[in-house]
């Protein structure tokens, strides 16, 4: 796995690349959650699945976490730099390949938010945070899902403390054993990955 420094708005994000041996059917590009790394084992699943179904595979370091930050930057910031290194990739490396968005917690965040800007044509949610526990006074992140308005899989902990989201048109729920960190069922969130990508490139 190769890994690049991308400048952006918002400082140095770095990317970790894992090419398909395959003909490529496109991209996938995953984001990280808010305290964690692109090595979460939810992450490095999907990875794999996805290479081994002809997909390229773009693991994205956001600019707080190579700065050294554990605390994440403000929303906007983290949806510019996200932009920045897919407007990158997809000038230099990968051209016109179909694009995939995605990643575990906050990172399912940024895809859903930035995905009909980018034009992707699909959004893959690993532990989509819907409501912060403990705080029902706190709004649900529904409305975000609901904007990604492309075909969306969402892979969630049967005991999620952040809640499960409801399916929806265009929008599938796979419940998996475990909570938000999705360590436990690793060969059921790789099928549930690898099934949905398969459908994706036949319904393209």
């Amino acid at each position: 796995m190769d890994a690049v420094e991308i400048r952006t708005a918002h400082g140095e994000a770095r990317v970790h690349v894992a090419r398909t041996d395959a003909a490529p059917r496109g991209l996938v590009m995953l984001g990280h959650g808010a305290g964690g790394g692109v090595t979460a084992p939810d992450l490095r699943t999907a990875t794999r699945v996805a290479q081994e179904g002809g997909w390229h595979v773009a693991l994205v370091e956001q600019p707080y976490r190579v700065a050294g930050r554990r605390a994440p930057a403000p929303a906007r910031q983290l949806d510019a730099a996200w932009t920045d290194v897919a407007l990158h990739l997809r000038a230099g490396p990968f051209p016109q390949l179909p694009l995939v968005v995605g990643g575990r917690s906050s990172g399912a965040r940024v895809a859903c938010r930035t995905a009909r800007s980018l034009n992707a044509v699909g959004v893959l949610c690993l532990a989509f945070p819907l409501q912060p526990p403990g705080r029902a006074d706190r709004p649900s992140r529904l409305p975000e899902l609901d904007a990604a308005d492309v075909p969306t899989l969402v892979v969630q902990g049967d005991r999620d403390a952040f809640g499960m989201p409801p399916e929806a048109p265009g929008r599938s729920v796979v419940v998996v054993a475990g909570d938000h960190s999705l360590r436990k069922d690793q060969a059921a969130i790789g099928e549930a990955v690898r099934t949905w990508l398969g459908r994706l490139v036949l319904s393209s």
